[in-house]
């Protein structure tokens, strides 16, 4: 039986994203389960003319819990794999206790992980301004601008890339995750535990210019772990954006996240 991979993606996308990533690992023996958010399995046409009205109610809890059932149904524990807020995800479920191993890619932040420095500081904050000031946003289904991908997500390339990735992958996302995990600091959400020392090894990586989770956040984020008896590595990758997994290059990325992975368990 094939070893599984589950990949959980981040706001502002569906599981399309990982095509890249799912072809690569099951080209090298894996079986790959890439399911979308609830309310998000149909086509990106379709998502971006007419989401779902039930997306606008969907926060942290039902994200994780979702992912947590994928994962707790399959007949052992898989490689749990996640970008941006299925980095956080990773992070929850390996604390959970699940998962054999899991890389956490551009990571929004658990609870008590923040940017250092007025600059990451300043460009984090832009980057999620525009969900900020939507009015009601936090009870709303939100589109991402153009604009707003260039600026967050896609700020090296060149404007015919940033529109064929935008039109090609970015659908409207629920803006109660942001509000979530931008006050994370009124519950346990968003919490891990880090300094659990069962949970499974973690990898975490960040894009030096990505401006939406800023390499100084996942630095904190990884040495938040310090102490903790349970394997944590970190990674950055120079040059790379918040688009990590789909901008020229992404197969550096994916091909050192499962080379760590076989390390820490052993090949497909």
């Amino acid at each position: 039986m094939a070893r599984k991979i589950v990949l959980i993606h981040g706001a502002w996308m569906t599981a399309l994203c990982w095509d890249s990533f799912q072809k690569l690992y099951e080209d090298r023996g894996y079986e790959v389960i890439a399911s979308s958010w609830p309310y998000d399995e149909r086509p990106i046409e379709e998502l971006r003319k007419n989401p779902d009205p039930r997306l606008a109610g969907i926060g942290i809890a039902e994200i994780v819990n979702h992912y947590d059932a994928i994962v707790r149904a399959l007949p052992e524990p898989p490689i749990i794999i996640g970008h941006s807020f299925g980095a956080l995800t990773t992070q929850i479920l390996l604390d959970r206790g699940l998962g054999a191993c899991g890389v956490a890619i551009d990571s929004a932040p658990p609870k008590g992980v923040k940017a250092k420095g007025l600059s990451d500081t300043w460009v984090a904050f832009r980057s999620l301004l525009p969900v900020l000031v939507t009015p009601f946003s936090w009870k709303k289904t939100l589109r991402m601008s153009l604009d707003s991908f260039a600026y967050g997500w896609t700020h090296t390339l060149p404007p015919a890339e940033q529109r064929k990735f935008w039109e090609g992958y970015v659908v409207p996302s629920p803006g109660r995750p942001f509000w979530q995990n931008t006050l994370s600091f009124t519950s346990d959400l968003t919490k891990v535990n880090f300094q659990n020392g069962t949970r499974a090894p973690l990898l975490l990586t960040a894009g030096e210019v990505d401006r939406s989770i800023p390499a100084s956040m996942t630095r904190d984020n990884f040495a938040k772990y310090k102490g903790s008896k349970a394997v944590t590595d970190f990674k950055e990758f120079p040059h790379r954006t918040h688009f990590v997994i789909k901008e020229p290059g992404w197969e550096e990325v994916a091909g050192y996240a499962i080379e760590w992975v076989e390390k820490q368990i052993g090949k497909a």
